[in-house]
């Protein structure tokens, strides 16, 4: 971040430790999102470093979060100017910088593919349940997995087994053969999941796996 005047460094400090925390950001005016006033969450905001007008730092936020937006208002209550000078982005989910890829290495990659070699290709390509894996979990019995293929929300009778969540977090829902199968919103906690019988525990928010992978559950196939 680049600050347009000098400005004392306790005030810098001190003035992000008000951004931590749920916060309201208005998208800039180039952006890709309508413009209205929205939250998102600053989990942390820590400065490395401070050498005149330039702040060097590190952010962790909610998804969605305008970085040279938070750089501007963060001048501005100061009362100076500023804008961003350089963004890096360094994790996204359970994805971090070292685990990047080039687009170089993709081509590469596809190109030993077309060669029958699948190696590299492998090590870029990786299975969708790889960008769930920050996220809590709970999975469930094969015969209620068509059923939330087809967009049904998750009943507590269809839970087998489950991680530790809060009412509201986005959970994964996962097969018996760890497959993810659906994404949603935690109608109620994990404890009071674990102490129910019956009720919604989880609304199905997008559907990964397709229809008639798993056979369709019937008071026939129940006999059986």
């Amino acid at each position: 971040m680049h600050l347009h005047k000098e400005v004392p460094q306790s005030k810098i400090y001190k003035t992000v430790e008000d951004f931590i925390g749920k916060i309201k950001q208005m998208p800039p005016i180039k952006s890709a999102v309508k413009r209205q006033l929205r939250t998102r969450e600053i989990y942390y905001f820590n400065i490395f470093e401070i050498d005149g007008q330039e702040v060097l730092f590190k952010i962790g936020c909610e998804a969605g979060t305008y970085i040279r937006k938070i750089c501007h208002d963060v001048a501005i209550k100061m009362g100076a100017h500023g804008h961003m000078v350089q963004l890096v982005r360094t994790k996204a989910g359970p994805f971090n910088d070292s685990s990047w890829h080039t687009l170089h290495d993709i081509k590469d990659a596809y190109e030993f593919y077309k060669q029958g070699n699948e190696k590299e290709i492998r090590k870029i390509i990786l299975p969708v349940e790889k960008a769930v894996e920050h996220l809590p979990k709970t999975w469930v019995l094969d015969n209620c997995v068509d059923t939330l293929c087809h967009g049904s929300d998750l009943n507590i009778p269809g839970i087998s087994k489950l991680n530790e969540f809060k009412e509201g977090e986005t959970v994964a829902v996962f097969t018996l053969k760890n497959e993810l199968v659906c994404l949603g919103e935690a109608v109620l906690n994990s404890n009071d999941i674990l102490k129910k019988e019956k009720g919604k525990a989880v609304k199905t928010h997008k559907v990964f796996m397709k229809e008639q992978i798993y056979p369709k559950y019937t008071k026939e196939t129940t006999v059986k």
